[in-house]
Formats: C-alpha cells, structure tokens, sequence
C-alpha cells in the first residue's frame, strides 16, 4: 500500500421529483459539477442517485445541484 491510495466515498441520496431518462440526466449532470464528486448514477423509479467522491460532499452543495436541476433532496 502507497501513499497514493485512496478509498472513494460512495453516498447515496434520495430525490424526489424524477419520472424518467431525461430526470435522471439533469441530476447526474448537476451533481457531477460538484468538486470531487467522479460518478454519479441516478435510478428515476426509485429516486436513488449514487454519488462516488473522493471526499465527503457538503449536504447543501448537493441540495443546492438537485435544486438547480429542478428536484428535491429528501
């Protein structure tokens, strides 16, 4: 093991609000601007969205994305 390794933080979020593909896309794509976040899987029919960061994400800075994209965070 190096001082270069890593563990990514996988957190997952529930958001309200996305009915389809396109719901899911908007999501994705706001919270992908996050700083350090490096994936993000939203499922519309369970209103799941799966972030992998290299950090833990300031909870607001995640609302705030959601809110642009025009959903809710529970």
């Amino acid at each position: 093991m190096t001082a270069e390794t890593k563990t990514d933080l996988t957190t997952v979020y529930q958001v309200k609000g996305m009915t389809c593909g396109h719901c899911e896309g908007a999501v994705s794509s706001e919270i992908s601007e996050l700083p350090g976040v490096s994936s993000v899987t939203a499922v519309a029919s369970t209103g799941r969205v799966t972030v992998v960061s290299a950090a833990p994400l300031d909870e607001e800075a995640v609302r705030a994305a959601v809110d642009e994209a025009g959903y809710e965070l529970v």
